[in-house]
């Protein structure tokens, strides 16, 4: 049973975060998921923003964007896209692996000699 220590707190972002968030996840090649991983915020609040700052619901100068923040972004998206293709390799190697030595198995007792000479015609 869950214990009731009280109203839960709600994390309350300042503007410029939002703004700040909104505006990274407007740049180019980079994704709203990244953004909010980066930030350690859920995707579907930079999502939220996103949509209020599109309403006009969000207003406000967002602070200066160091070229820095969006180039580490795309790298942090270059290594996981990195990372995807290597683990399906892994992937593929151990059913290589596997699949030759469950054939190595399989064709091992009918390969070995019998000690008996064999019958030529």
């Amino acid at each position: 049973m869950a214990k009731a220590n009280g109203p839960v707190k709600i994390k309350q972002y300042s503007l410029e975060f939002k703004l700040k968030a909104v505006q990274l996840s407007s740049q180019p090649g980079v994704l709203i998921k990244d953004v909010a991983e980066s930030l350690c915020i859920h995707p579907f609040m930079l999502s939220r923003w996103r949509k209020q700052v599109r309403d006009g619901e969000l207003v406000g100068d967002p602070p200066p964007l160091q070229p820095q923040e969006a180039a580490e972004l795309q790298r942090l998206r270059d290594v996981e896209k990195q990372f995807r293709r290597l683990q399906m390799e892994h992937d593929l190697l151990k059913k290589a692996i596997r699949f030759a030595s469950e054939r190595k198995m399989k064709s091992s007792p009918s390969s070995r000699q019998t000690g008996k000479p064999s019958r030529s015609k």
